[in-house]
């Protein structure tokens, strides 16, 4: 399922054809995106397709086409502080992005059935809170991860804001989804080749609307021999942050608004301009006639507007050479990181700067 948009040269490239065919819509959403590096979840050697309108999978690794995971962010309707639950959560890229929204006070939870994805999930999680920019940029949900069948739940689990499904859910499974949702909450799920948001408007209603067609593989049901018990999924306990980790949020925050402040004074911009899509000129040619003895032989000549056109091609890439020159030095201007350098500033031991920083060593 995929290839709605065109391919991207890079993450950015790919975000920039999201919000031209209108599946990304609103500039959180969009934030999101531009802060998770797609490629950074696949695989050395395949990152190539990262930025392709497609879905890709090795093994039991698989990541949905991004036009897909555009409309659940979009359909969702996340907001700050709401509870989350991804089933079939996969290399959790999804619920990274996620996590930038609900922020430090939301919960964000992720079932996957195969223990190997759960622990590339985790490299991954992990490699974003250590080494990507991103994550001194925003308030962050972490993700957490178990390993289970999201169809073996335990009854007595808590209900989310927000659920998505990432496998094909059948007709008599619609109902065990829904009931994990709390009033006023949404479920995005594909059901019948339709990816539906449904919104429990009460202890028994629920209101559906059709997102988008699709196509995804159904939800896997391990086999068991005749008898056995199901081993029930418990889920994450919901938890309430320490002091500590508290302070170290409220810290960061100021720091961060005091740096973004800084900047703002200092003429230096937040975020990368989005690349101008390169004018296509086409050549338009003139069809003639001409006698060679006594036969009508057809040319091609060249027209005035072609000569025209030709002009206008050069100066369009003339054009985008100098922007890109341009976008160039305002990428250098954002690889330093104010809040790192705020924390660093502080009269405070070294161990408790390395707590503030989630000891990120860059």
């Amino acid at each position: 399922m995929g290839g709605a948009v065109s391919a991207g040269e890079d993450n950015d490239d790919l975000i920039d054809n999201l919000k031209e065919a209108q599946y990304i819509r609103t500039e959180k959403v969009e934030q999101a995106f531009r802060a998770i590096d797609r490629g950074d979840y696949y695989l050395d050697g395949y990152r190539d397709s990262a930025y392709k309108d497609l879905a890709w999978k090795h093994g039991n690794i698989h990541l949905s086409a991004p036009c897909i995971y555009s409309e659940v962010m979009e359909g969702l309707k996340l907001q700050p502080g709401l509870s989350f639950l991804n089933l079939g959560s996969g290399t959790g890229y999804l619920s990274t992005m996620v996590g930038l929204i609900i922020g430090p006070f939301g919960v964000n939870h992720g079932v996957e059935l195969h223990k190997d994805v759960v622990e590339y999930a985790r490299e991954k999680l992990e490699d974003f809170v250590k080494s990507s920019d991103s994550f001194d940029k925003f308030e962050v949900c972490e993700p957490v991860f178990v390993v289970g069948n999201c169809l073996e739940i335990s009854t007595d689990s808590h209900q989310y804001d927000r659920i998505y499904c990432g496998a094909g859910v059948q007709k008599d499974h619609e109902n065990y989804m829904k009931v994990l949702l709390k009033i006023g909450g949404i479920l995005v799920m594909p059901i019948e080749d339709q990816l539906t948001q449904i919104t429990r408007t009460g202890q028994c209603t629920w209101e559906s609307k059709n997102i988008l067609a699709v196509s995804f593989a159904p939800l896997a049901q391990q086999s068991r021999a005749d008898g056995e018990k199901p081993d029930a999924v418990q889920l994450p306990p919901v938890t309430v942050r320490s002091l500590q980790d508290l302070s170290r949020i409220y810290i960061r925050r100021t720091l961060r608004s005091l740096a973004n402040e800084d900047s703002l004074e200092k003429g230096l911009l937040q975020r990368i301009p989005q690349k101008r899509k390169r004018r296509r000129c086409r050549r338009r040619r003139i069809n003639t006639y001409v006698f060679v003895g006594n036969q009508l032989i057809p040319q091609m000549v060249e027209s005035e507007d072609e000569e025209h056109a030709v002009d206008e091609h050069k100066e369009a890439e003339e054009e985008e050479e100098e922007e890109e020159r341009d976008i160039g030095e305002i990428e250098i201007l954002k690889q330093v990181n104010m809040l790192r350098d705020q924390i660093m500033a502080l009269p405070l031991p070294e161990s408790l700067k390395a707590y503030l920083l989630y000891y990120r060593e860059k």
